[in-house]
């Protein structure tokens, strides 16, 4: 219908697929050339979404945040290539129900698990290369966080959001966010998200080219980290000494350090084995073995740990790496090597 609507092969003048279209084009009928809409047509729409909203009960609040979950379990073994969607059209129904919803507790669990939608989506859509979108749910999973009267929630979409700067060569911007980040979380967030925000705080000081602070950061998160790393309540926090040797492998790439080789291929040598080891975290292990061995001359480790990551990015469809590798600079040649 919206293909025949667009071509001017049909006139939408049925009630029911006007409503549609509002939905769609979030427009109204006269911005899309309808008749106007009854009153009483807006009334009637507005009571079947309010009953659909109350109608929502606990069972399906749960149901909703086990879907998500299942989502993050398929990107951490596919990647990003068959989640982003279906946690666009999750994140919209959820939205709808929690729009017309007016009992506070559900809403206010909606918006927890709309925040962990949200991040999530945001991080599947930048690792796909979309920096603009991943920004904008960012932003809203901070919207939904505050309604959540979650800090630990804004504190990580906020931490996980100066990636993006990062990405973008902003590290300055996004060292200022991971400051917020862990000022929003401190003392009112578990050790384990301290933990991964003391991480990720390290690595944007090591862009910032700040080497002492940034290791100063590692070393508080190593102080942090819980002897159990496992916490339910924080289902989209996956780190542990061996996730942490990766991350600071990834800011000693960062600082020129000559360090960053070895810690990396330990690193690496644990993932292949390691039960808990995702598909991406190996990604980024080889993507930064590639620049490490590149910055220190080694044009053939540099070619074997890029190609490694190649394969692994064709794999789960991250543009991100790829356009990394992209930038790879070989040794002998002093020129782009992976495409």
């Amino acid at each position: 219908m919206l293909s025949r609507w667009e071509n001017g092969r049909v006139e939408v003048t049925d009630p029911g697929y006007q409503r549609l279209f509002r939905e769609f084009y979030g427009r109204t009928n006269e911005e899309l050339g309808f008749a106007p809409e009854r009153q009483n047509e807006s009334a009637e729409e507005l009571r079947d979404r309010l009953i659909v909203a109350r109608n929502i009960d606990r069972e399906t609040v749960d149901l909703f945040q086990r879907q998500v979950n299942d989502l993050r379990n398929s990107d951490k073994r596919f990647g990003a290539l068959v989640v982003l969607d279906q946690l666009n059209s999750l994140v919209r129904q959820m939205e709808s129900v929690k729009t017309f919803s007016v009992s506070t507790q559900h809403r206010e669990r909606l918006a927890a698990i709309l925040t962990d939608a949200r991040t999530l989506a945001g991080w599947t859509a930048l690792d796909r290369g979309s920096q603009l979108q991943a920004w904008q749910y960012h932003e809203d999973a901070k919207v939904s966080a505050r309604e959540a009267d979650s800090p630990y929630l804004l504190a990580h979409a906020a931490a996980q959001q100066a990636v993006i700067l990062l990405d973008i060569g902003e590290p300055t911007a996004a060292v200022e966010l991971l400051e917020y980040a862990r000022y929003v979380a401190e003392n009112r967030a578990p050790s384990l998200l301290r933990t991964w925000l003391a991480a990720a705080h390290g690595e944007g000081l090591a862009a910032a080219g700040l080497h002492d602070e940034s290791l100063r950061a590692f070393d508080e998160a190593q102080g942090l980290l819980p002897s159990d790393p496992v916490d339910p309540e924080l289902p989209h926090l996956l780190l542990s000494d061996g996730h942490l040797a990766r991350w600071r492998g990834s800011a000693l790439v960062r600082l020129g350090d000559q360090d960053a080789i070895g810690s990396l291929e330990a690193v690496a040598r644990e993932m292949e084995t390691s039960p808990r080891s995702t598909i991406r975290a190996q990604l980024h292990t080889y993507t930064d073995l590639a620049f490490a061995y590149a910055a220190a001359g080694d044009s053939r480790g540099a070619l074997a740990c890029a190609a490694k990551a190649r394969q692994l990015a064709t794999r789960i469809g991250s543009d991100r790496q790829r356009q990394r590798l992209a930038k790879l600079q070989l040794p002998e040649v002093g020129r782009t090597g992976i495409a």
